[in-house]
Order: structure tokens, then sequence, then C-alpha cells
């Protein structure tokens, strides 16, 4: 018997009521064992694990197309979202369980080639009209289309919902390396475990400001961790000292302001977390130059110096007192020459090369400075001292955050 002599298709973007159900169950017959053996054979992924449990998913999903494609031949209003529900189902199962979505595409369309080939070689036995001919192929072709894009639908929300999970279990485990007193190691690997972070043998804090806001995530490297929702972000960032890291960095936090820690043991990265808070502070006041990605590693005197600022202040009020009296240029003049002479070895030749002045110009300070702080200047402990409050008070100059002293009153330092 001849199918569709004399038969008008008129299908209107359904091609399937064209096809008459008869057909289609003989169509049928034995597909559902040959698509599975060809994606079997197709797919080495698929093939390596094709357990009881795996087969029986492969047969469901041929089952449920070619039902589907019998479903709409004998029911014209049938709708499609019951086989778009199950292969979303089927795309958020592949997610979860971490295979690629190419995989999973490719199956399907190995499926539709098979299809389309089992009725190609029946065509000529059935008696197969070209109007059914092409309807069947347009029926096949439009059921891979929806079957894919439902499926692709579903791995998409999947891998939102796995990169959702993923990125609240980093924030934990950030909070959990930033914990003070540290974290146990045990606790640390399983959570990185989950959150899918390899465990580093060092690592390095960095601490974060938005240049300007709406700046947006930077683009990092998948290993770095980075937490930029809460109130200080910040990232942790593995082998810091690493081929490449340094300009991974600099790269990707071009609109950040951003100081890396010292880097430390993974117990330790709270303590690389404070000297890069502090070292923040200091870029951000100016302290220290803001020039790309910042390292601690590379201001250690100045972190050094400026930790407990309240202390600093007062070391200067005590050493810096025989300045106190002289007007606010004077006292500039006068530790600008104290700090070259001490940088200097107390060579006044050298002074007057780094200050720009005439030797003869430095001699006179030097007097002065020597009428007001007098023996002072020959014990080793007071020049220590005195250099300490002196370069802080020059790196306060530069940054604008000098105190300007009223006559009379001795050089203080403030933030």
């Amino acid at each position: 018997m001849g199918w569709g002599g004399g038969f008008r298709v008129t299908n209107e973007g359904r091609p399937w009521a064209s096809i008459p159900p008869r057909l289609a169950a003989e169509v049928r017959r034995g597909l559902a064992d040959e698509m599975t053996e060809e994606i079997h054979r197709r797919i080495p992924e698929y093939a390596r694990r094709w357990d009881d449990a795996f087969a029986a998913v492969i047969h469901s999903a041929v089952d449920r197309v070619i039902d589907e494609v019998l479903r709409r031949v004998t029911d014209q209003e049938t709708s499609a979202e019951p086989v778009a529900e199950f292969f979303r189902g089927i795309g958020h199962s592949v997610a979860r369980e971490g295979r690629p979505l190419d995989t999973l595409q490719t199956a399907i369309r190995v499926a539709g080639l098979t299809v389309w080939r089992r009725i190609s070689a029946d065509a000529e036995s059935l008696k197969l009209s070209a109007q059914l001919l092409c309807a069947l192929g347009e029926t096949v072709m439009l059921i891979q289309d929806e079957v894919a894009a439902a499926a692709a639908e579903g791995y998409a929300q999947a891998e939102a919902a796995v990169a959702g999970e993923l990125t609240r279990r980093r924030s934990r485990l950030v909070n959990l390396l930033l914990a003070r007193p540290p974290a146990s190691a045990e606790d640390i690997i399983e959570l990185a475990r989950v959150a899918r972070w390899p465990v580093p043998r060092t690592v390095a804090a960095v601490a974060l400001y938005e240049r300007r806001q709406g700046v947006g995530r930077p683009a990092l490297p998948p290993d770095i961790l980075a937490d930029l929702s809460r109130s200080k972000p910040c990232l942790i960032v593995p082998d810091p000292d690493g081929p490449g890291r340094a300009r991974q960095l600099d790269a990707a936090l071009t609109d950040w302001v951003a100081v890396v820690g010292p880097t430390v043991r993974l117990s330790e990265v709270s303590r690389s977390m404070r000297w890069a808070r502090q070292g923040l502070d200091l870029v951000r006041g100016g302290v220290i130059a803001d020039d790309s990605v910042v390292r601690c590693a590379e201001h250690m005197s100045t972190l050094i110096l400026f930790r407990d600022e309240e202390l600093l202040a007062a070391l200067s009020t005590r050493q810096l007192a025989p300045l106190a009296h002289l007007r606010q240029s004077q006292q500039d003049r006068l530790a600008e020459t104290l700090l070259a002479w001490l940088q200097a070895g107390r060579n006044a030749n050298e002074v007057a090369v780094r200050l720009h002045v005439h030797p003869q110009t430095v001699r006179y300070r030097l007097r002065q400075l020597d009428d007001l702080f007098g023996e002072r200047l020959q014990d080793p402990d007071l020049r220590f001292e005195l250099e300490i409050v002196l370069r802080a008070r020059a790196l306060l100059s530069g940054s604008g955050r000098a105190s300007e002293t009223p006559e009379g009153q001795v050089i203080t330092l403030r933030r």
C-alpha cells in the first residue's frame, strides 16, 4: 500500500497534521533501540558510562520523543509543553552532574539523524509520497529543535543555580579563612572542596575599594576567591608569587584601588588581610601612592611606621619639641634638612645635593639644629627616633595631611 497519493498538505507550520497515524506507528517499530544504539556508538562519553541507570535515561528520552510524534499526529491540538518540560529536566540533570551541554545536544542531533535515516530507508518499501516524506522530515527537525531548546534552557537554569550556590559557598569560605582565631584546617579543607577551590600552599589577601561606583565585577581567574558584596570588598589570591599572577591582578583591577597583603600560609590569611586593609587606608589617605595594584611587601617600613598613628604622634611631639616655637615655614625647612642629614650619613655636601641648595645654606641650617637639639644629636637612639618621625612627617606632607601647627606649638602627626 502506498502512503499519501492524491493527498493535499496544508500544515501551516504543523507538518505532523499531514501524517496518517498508522504510518507514524509503522515508522516507530524498533526505532527506540536503533536510536539508543546509535547514540551509544557515536558519543564515546556516553558509551563509557553505559550502566543500567544511564541506559534507562536514554531509552526514556528516546521513547518520549517518539511518543511525542505519535501524539501530535493523532491529536492536532496537542501542546508541546509536556515534552519540553521533560527535556528541561534532562538538561537540568546533565548540568547538575557536571557533564557538558554540547554532548547532550550532539545526542539529540544523532537521534534526529537516526530517525531521518530510518524514514529514508523505509520510504521506498512504504511507498511514501514526496509530500509525506517532506512532512515527516520537517516534523523530525521541528521536534528536534524543540527538544534541544528545552534541554538548553534546563541546563542554563541548573548552571545558574549551581553558580549561585557556588558563590554562596565561596563567600562562606572567605569568611572562614578570615576568621579570628583561625578555623581548623579540616573545616577549611571541607568547605574548599564543596566550593571547588583547590587548597593552595600560600595565599595573599587583597583589600579593595571602588574608584567610582558601579565599576562592575573584575574579570578574575576562577581560582581567586572574591567577595565584593561585603562592606569591605576583598580577594584571597592563591599562590600570589606564582608566574604571571601579578600581571593578572594588574590587568583585572584597573577600576579598583587594590592593596595586596603579604604572602602567608593559609592559616594566616587574616594577618595578610589586616596589613592589606591598613595599606588601603594609607593609599586612600595619600600616604602611599596609588600606582596600579599596591603591594604591602614594597611598603613594609611605611606600614610599620603608621601601625599606630597615635603613638607616632606622641613620639613626634616628644622628639621634635625643640622646633615647636618656630614658625611653620622654619619648622618645615629645618625638619627637611635634619631628615636629609640623617639619611645622608650626616654629610653636609650630600644634604645640599639632595635638597638642591647651596652647601653654605645647609651648614647654616645645621648650626641652627645644633643650637636647638644640642648634644642630643650625638645620641644614636635619638637619631633613630628622629628619623622615624621625620620620615612620617615627610610622607604626610606629600599626602597633604601634615599638621599646620601654629607658632609656639610642637609638630604633630594626624590622620
